[in-house]
């Protein structure tokens, strides 16, 4: 049980955020990690697949509009990989239309957020809630 709370509050839960916007990243990493989060950082889908296998996190963090390969793309894929797919995913995005929502949510995401809608103290909500429900 003293895991499960550890990880609820922060405490030994990692997030790996994947945003090309570095200041939206700083911004949120910082967040996060002052909750108590481990945090890892990738500008693109190339990077973020390495630090994927390499780190395992319990939750990611992502951006659709990435260069290269897309967040869609990204998420299609480590939904289809039987080693990562149970890995929960926020899409945290700019596109506010519907169907680039249920476009999200059909891959495998568990939440869709816009950007413009959320605070930095909401998305680390967000994370928490979505950790707690994976996780329990």
């Amino acid at each position: 049980m003293e895991k499960k709370n550890k990880i609820f509050s922060g405490g030994g839960t990692s997030v790996l955020i994947v945003e090309d916007d570095e200041f939206l990243r700083k911004v949120i990493s910082h967040k996060l990690a002052s909750e108590g989060f481990k945090v890892f950082e990738a500008i693109d889908a190339q990077i973020a697949l390495q630090l994927i296998k390499k780190e395992r996190p319990h939750l990611i963090l992502l951006d659709l509009i990435l260069p290269g390969i897309d967040g869609f793309g990204f998420l299609e894929m480590i939904k289809k990989d039987p080693n990562l797919g149970d890995i929960p995913v926020i899409v945290l995005s700019n596109l506010g239309q519907k169907e680039d929502q249920d476009r999200a949510m059909a891959a495998g995401a568990v939440d869709y957020l816009i950007k413009a809608n959320f605070t930095p103290a909401e998305i680390v909500q967000k994370v928490r809630d979505a950790v707690r429900k994976n996780y329990l």
